[in-house]
């Protein structure tokens, strides 16, 4: 997922991103351990994907708080 992309989302659309992030992953950890996932490296992307998103989260926080205080 683009950084950029990331930055232009709404708080709301990241938190559900967020959500159906870490529902891939699992869902991805569950395939593996069967032996049924093809391609180990989207497990990768997912996980940085979910840091992304994080990241923009606690960097609009920080810039919400620097506004208040």
């Amino acid at each position: 997922m683009n950084l950029e992309k990331i930055r232009n989302m709404t708080d709301i659309e990241l938190e559900s991103e967020l959500v159906k992030m870490k529902t891939e992953l699992f869902n991805l950890r569950f395939q593996h351990v069967t032996g049924q996932l093809e391609n180990p490296l989207k497990m990768r992307e997912v996980k940085k994907d979910i840091a992304r998103i994080k990241t923009v989260i606690r960097e609009k926080e920080l810039a919400a708080e620097r506004q208040a205080g």
